[in-house]
């Protein structure tokens, strides 16, 4: 069982190789590629330092290839990297609205990874953590409108989105003015409601993503989906307010008694004692914690509720480590080899 990881000096690069270490994926050689600036640095994995290469143009001789390069690179590459046998999971925006190509989050559409030809798509972060904790409550009562918003950390931009605001911070309350590179304005203590680009009907690039990407998991076009999304200055872990019309009414009781037992779930939620999900507690954690569930005050029979989920491990590494773990669990892996 060979495993690569493209782009495993970045920060979701790092977090697949802690992932990896704990994961029950059976691994008998990892492969690290990286630009070739970074080629020739070690990472230690298992208590061996492996060498890190420069990333190929060509097939890649593994079985699964973790990409975490970025959509120009994984777009121009990915085709390339399958030709030697393997399956590309990968975690840019390259392909998740190609038809085709799965996107995948095992615990809700895990069986989609089967149909893969060559290439597997990662969700957006937003998407899978808001996903995990929607999709049973669409199965059991079926979700009709589902209004997002976000608190989306700094490290959603990278090493240098947390960074700029450590430095940024740092120059505020050194008594000087924060400045800006990654983000639209200065990021310390404030909250930007921008995150990428604008589009033509004034959502941006990210909320859309939240839709299209909902709707494609879900397999269902029909479900009515808005969402704000905000940069706020923490260093990790997204949060997300969340407000479902349903089909067929529910109590916060029932909803609670379904997610406590929903694989990838840690539901928090006692506001007697002040337990609620919060980036404090999440960060670090595997599962989305939910809580604050609650009945609407705006739909009869509706729900709203708060997640919080590490974007780096379930919005990104943990969820791409997890669909490989359901391809060899599923003799996927070998069947695609021998193909």
């Amino acid at each position: 069982m060979r495993v690569a990881i493209v782009g495993a000096t970045g920060a979701v690069g790092h977090e697949l190789m802690q992932v990896l270490e704990k994961s029950k994926l059976q691994i008998d050689e990892l492969q690290l590629y990286a630009s070739p600036r970074s080629a020739g640095k070690t990472l230690p994995f298992k208590g061996k330092d492996l060498t890190v290469q420069a990333t190929p143009e060509g097939p890649i001789d593994a079985d699964v290839i973790l990409a975490s390069a970025g959509g120009s690179i994984s777009k121009a590459l990915a085709h390339r990297w399958a030709e030697g046998g393997g399956v590309v999971i990968d975690n840019s925006s390259a392909f998740r609205y190609d038809e085709g190509v799965p996107l995948v989050v095992p615990e809700v559409n895990g069986e989609a990874a089967l149909k893969h030809q060559g290439i597997i798509a990662n969700p957006n972060c937003t998407t899978a953590i808001a996903v995990v904790a929607v999709a049973p409550i669409h199965r059991k009562y079926g979700v009709k409108r589902m209004i997002v918003s976000t608190y989306q950390a700094t490290s959603g931009a990278g090493q240098k989105g947390m960074d700029e605001l450590l430095e940024q911070t740092r120059v505020q309350l050194g008594g000087g003015v924060a400045g800006h590179k990654e983000f639209a304005y200065p990021i310390p203590f404030n909250v930007i409601p921008q995150v990428d680009v604008f589009l033509d009907n004034a959502y941006t690039k990210e909320e859309m993503k939240v839709v299209w990407e909902t709707h494609k998991i879900l397999g269902d076009d029909s479900l009515k989906v808005s969402c704000t999304s905000v940069r706020i200055p923490t260093l990790r872990t997204h949060s997300e307010a969340i407000t479902l019309e349903l089909e067929r009414p529910a109590t916060p009781d029932e909803i609670r008694e379904l997610l406590s037992h929903t694989p990838g779930v840690e539901v928090r939620d006692n506001p007697a004692e002040k337990l609620y999900p919060m980036p404090l507690t999440a960060s670090g954690k595997y599962d989305v914690e939910v809580g604050r569930i609650r009945q609407s005050l705006v739909f009869d029979g509706g729900i709203d509720l708060f997640v919080s989920g590490d974007q780096l491990l379930k919005g990104a590494a943990l969820n791409a480590v997890q669909i490989a773990e359901y391809l060899q669990e599923k003799g996927a892996i070998k069947e695609n080899q021998r193909a």
